[in-house]
């Protein structure tokens, strides 16, 4: 794989185009102003050296060296090999709720955002750890399988919205058992699932599932977001959403039952703030965790190749060079004067 460790030179390969533009600019403003010294085409045989052909080619060849000069100076570099290191870390399972009560605005921009961004930034902090990621509502889905990969959880993270699952609702105890299945240690005291959510379940099977983590040896971290006020559910068409009465729904975190479930889970539970999410507080408790040793497969020893760019580029420039602008007078002609002499 090629990777460009200062893509920004590449802006340079712009400026080509802005080249021939005014080149043709300037050779538009010669010929208007050859017009006022006489007819163009007498102007053309008292000077048969002159040649508007060859500047168009030393442009062409100078443009090339300058594509290539870019490519090298943005450094391409490749992936030699991949290595295998070793890790110690936990296994930690992000379940996070996408229902719609998600939408809701006590947090900027919605709960649900506000807690992607977080996820983001646990993610950063969790460098040494494996990381799955669990979407739910009214059922619950593996959007990341456990890796080491942080690139790609970000990724598949971004692609997370409330239609990432259709079944409406709020299953916490569907979630918490789409976790334990998903990891993929055996050992206890080394696993994790951090559930943030705002804790309306529909369900009301959490607690039993919670009971069942503790006897796999799995903590649960329980981060509640929203208010006890509550706040209405904004749809896409800007309407709030209502109930089959027409009563407009107003969702509130139920911290009761959240509490609950991380004392089951011998985790913690935080509550999350607008500027402070809690997550002090989760990474505190995910370092009282087991660590296990566990293979990663790395890229390593990049290869520099921005040399053979700049060799291409200076091949171009030479060749630039020795074309000149003006016509060589042939030694033919200059034979055929001295005869006429």
């Amino acid at each position: 794989m090629v990777f460009l460790a200062q893509k920004e030179y590449l802006l340079i390969i712009a400026l080509i185009p802005l080249l021939f533009l005014f080149h043709g600019w300037m050779q538009y403003r010669k010929r208007k102003a050859l017009k006022r010294f006489g007819n163009p085409d007498l102007i053309a045989q008292l000077a048969p050296r002159r040649s508007t052909r060859r500047g168009w080619v030393k442009l062409s060849l100078f443009s090339i060296a300058l594509f290539f000069f870019a490519i090298g100076l943005s450094r391409p570099q490749i992936g030699a090999r991949v290595k295998e290191v070793e890790r110690r870390g936990a296994e930690i399972i992000i379940a996070l709720d996408v229902s719609n009560s998600m939408l809701a605005q006590d947090y900027s921009p919605n709960r649900l955002e506000r807690a992607k961004l977080a996820i983001s930034r646990l993610i950063d902090r969790l460098q040494q750890d494996r990381i799955g990621l669990i979407v739910f509502a009214g059922d619950a889905f593996v959007q990341l399988p456990i890796t080491t990969d942080n690139v790609s959880a970000k990724i598949f993270l971004n692609t997370i919205s409330t239609e990432s699952v259709r079944k409406q609702g709020t299953d916490l105890g569907e979630a918490i058992r789409t976790g334990l299945r998903s990891f993929s240690s055996t050992s206890e005291n080394s696993k994790a699932l951090i559930l943030i959510t705002d804790g309306e379940d529909h369900e009301e099977d959490a607690l039993e599932a919670a009971r069942m983590a503790q006897e796999c040896g799995v903590r649960i971290f329980c981060i509640g977001i929203g208010s006890e006020q509550g706040k209405p559910i904004p749809m896409p068409d800007g309407s709030l959403l209502k109930d089959k009465d027409g009563t407009i729904v107003v969702t509130r975190l139920d911290e009761a039952s959240l509490i609950e479930i991380a004392r089951l889970g011998n985790g913690s539970y935080v509550r999350a703030g607008n500027s402070e999410f809690g997550l002090d507080a989760i990474v505190e408790g995910m370092r009282e965790l087991d660590k296990q040793t566990f293979q990663s497969q790395v890229f390593e020893d990049f290869d520099e190749q921005y040399m053979y760019f700049f060799g291409i580029a200076l091949f171009f420039l030479l060749v630039e060079f020795t074309v000149q602008e003006r016509k060589r007078k042939r030694r033919i002609l200059s034979l055929e004067v001295l005869v006429g002499e």
